[in-house]
């Protein structure tokens, strides 16, 4: 069964950082695109950054280039993302997703991932 978990979320300052973790279950990580989204209260779930399947091809939204950065470690079936410069706007739940990489890459959508963790929650306030 396909699983993802989502860790390292926390509460931080503006300005700090953060490193949160989704480690795969049950499948091989290296054949699906993962999604990183986010969903704060009151709003719709929005996507954040995704990466191919090979980690050769990222993705961000407009509100997180140059502070945000993905990553993967095939290895260890595990994708990263590191928060950096976080802002009170970016508190959320964040969650991972997986789209199979034979559907092709695509990004920020969450019509276009398949599978989801159950999400860990980011707070940044002062």
């Amino acid at each position: 069964q396909l699983q993802l978990v989502e860790s390292g979320g926390g509460l931080v300052q503006p300005g700090g950082s953060l490193r949160l973790s989704c480690a795969a279950s049950g499948f091989t990580l290296n054949m699906y695109t993962i999604g990183w989204f986010r969903q704060a209260p009151g709003k719709e779930r929005e996507g954040v950054t995704c990466i191919s399947n090979s980690g050769g091809r990222t993705t961000y939204a407009d509100s997180v280039k140059g502070r945000f950065t993905i990553s993967r470690d095939n290895a260890k079936n595990t994708v990263y993302l590191q928060l950096n410069s976080l802002k009170p706007e970016d508190t959320a739940v964040y969650y991972c997703a997986a789209r199979p990489w034979i559907r092709g890459y695509t990004c920020l959508s969450t019509t276009d991932f398949d599978s989801w963790g159950q999400g860990t929650q980011v707070t940044v306030s002062s």
